[in-house]
């Protein structure tokens, strides 16, 4: 306890309790083996402010929601993006609106914002849907396949079609395979006590240099293919970064170009097809659920393909893409580094200390959901979403920074997931170990392996399902 002071009054501790950690590399080693046990352990152990020490660089965790609130909002530029863990990936992102900050950030905001609001947004329903249904062409009734990769490699393309009006085919694998690696180095330079220089040979970082410079590639092929075509009634987020011009006149650069066509390009995709991928994984050990949602996508559609126009009835296929967001948020962590000394919670804080707030422990809090470890779609087909306090569910984080194509992500995984089903159910096969493996996003590690049952179909293409409601594990109340 404080001492008082000459006054009478005491003032408040510097930090909050928090582990010890082991000498030099404090709680660094413990976060790294498993952060997703090791943040709630802290949460149950230590309340809603854990000091954490990583290798001697101060941190914070929070889990209050008030102090969350002010972190991201109403103090939000007392808090910048460039924490410990983000300083590893300056070379992938740049100063993409990812990563950048302040002025810079701002500018480029609003140049992005247009594709990802109003009639712009709604235009892009038909490539979503177009291209799920050429990949569903290729699969077999009964096959056993790895979901994950299907959906990495769809959402790329719906990505680069959408976004940057490309479909060339071998860029898109290129670009799928380079994803992969950076995620993997990412998630291994997330363990390390030191920053160790990208030009050190150590294998890990020749794979990181060579899958940058095939995302540097696919996305100067993509702006060369555009200058060459001419940006003439052109209205992708590739035209409209190209022909954007600053205050004084200026066009934007080609390292801002190719860092925020980067940026779009990784995070337009992956994200979305991590929440596909977790949303499969739960309704193939849900088939109750399942049958649910074919239901309703067969009453709202019959054997017509969706659109951006279906979305308002089709809620409790919404609502399990918002359930599955709440058990695996493909952003699971989120950190700031304040830029000048702060109070949260009755502590004080210096300036440089790393705050961490963590959606996944956040949506599996008690408070706010009920029975918070079972996947329950229909929790959010009343008004549990009006009612919730704010930053209790934040799968696309929140404040200024929240997310900008969160819209375009909801409406893509609502389509194609409404697609995937209209065709096919899936089986999951419990012999097939799924581990959530946290890097900069949350990965499936081993991959989710289903066996897919195509619905009976019309005229050689997906018509209307009827399926029973019968009882079955995850039977919808």
């Amino acid at each position: 306890m404080d001492a008082p002071t000459s006054d009478g009054w005491r003032s408040p501790p510097r930090r909050p309790p928090g582990p010890r950690g082991v000498p030099l590399l404090g709680n660094l080693l413990a976060l790294g083996k498993d952060p997703l046990r090791f943040f709630p352990e802290m949460a149950d152990r230590y309340g809603d402010f854990v000091s954490l020490n990583l290798a001697g660089w101060k941190a914070l965790f929070v889990s209050d929601l008030p102090a969350t609130e002010k972190v991201l909002v109403q103090e939000h530029r007392n808090y910048i993006k460039h924490t410990f863990f983000w300083r590893h990936v300056t070379a992938v992102f740049g100063k993409g609106l990812l990563t950048s900050e302040g002025a810079l950030w701002q500018r480029q905001r609003r140049l992005a914002a247009p594709a990802f609001a109003g009639e712009q947004l709604r235009a892009y329903d038909d490539a979503m849907v177009t291209l799920t249904r050429r990949m569903l062409d290729g699969w077999k009734d009964g096959e056993i396949i790895n979901i994950h990769p299907e959906m990495m490699g769809l959402t790329l393309r719906i990505a680069a079609k959408t976004l940057f009006d490309s479909e060339v085919e071998q860029d898109i694998r290129d670009m799928d395979g380079a994803v992969n690696d950076l995620i993997v180095e990412i998630a291994s330079r997330y363990k390390r006590p030191i920053l160790i220089p990208d030009a050190f040979p150590l294998p890990g970082h020749l794979r990181y240099q060579q899958a940058i410079r095939t995302a540097e590639r696919v996305v100067s092929s993509m702006i060369a293919e555009r200058r060459k075509g001419g940006l003439d009634h052109r209205n992708d987020f590739l035209s409209r970064l190209m022909t954007a011009r600053d205050e004084a006149g200026k066009p934007m650069s080609d390292s801002l170009l190719r860092d925020e066509a980067i940026t779009l390009l990784l995070a337009g995709h992956e994200t979305t097809a991590l929440a596909l991928s977790w949303t499969w994984f739960l309704l193939g050990q849900y088939p109750g659920v399942e049958a649910r949602m074919a239901a309703e996508i067969a009453e709202v559609l019959g054997d017509r393909p969706v659109t951006a126009d279906d979305l308002p009835r089709l809620k409790f296929t919404e609502s399990v893409v918002m359930e599955a967001m709440r058990l695996y948020p493909p952003a699971w962590a989120i950190g700031r580094e304040s830029v000048q000394p702060f109070e949260l919670g009755g502590y004080s804080f210096e300036a440089g200390t790393t705050i961490f707030i963590i959606p996944w422990v956040l949506h599996r809090n008690p408070h706010y959901f009920q029975d918070p470890e079972t996947f329950r779609p229909e929790r959010w087909m009343g008004d549990l979403e009006r009612k919730l306090p704010r930053f209790a569910y934040m799968p696309f984080g929140g404040g200024p920074r929240v997310c900008i194509g969160q819209r375009f992500a909801m409406m893509e995984a609502v389509l194609v997931l409404t697609t995937m089903a209209q065709r096919f159910s899936m089986e999951w096969l419990p012999d097939r170990k799924v581990t959530p493996f946290p890097s900069i996003t949350l990965r499936p590690q081993g991959g989710v392996w289903l066996k897919i049952k195509e619905h009976p179909t019309l005229n050689g293409r997906s018509g209307g399902i009827e399926p029973s409601l019968g009882n079955s594990r995850g039977q919808v109340a």
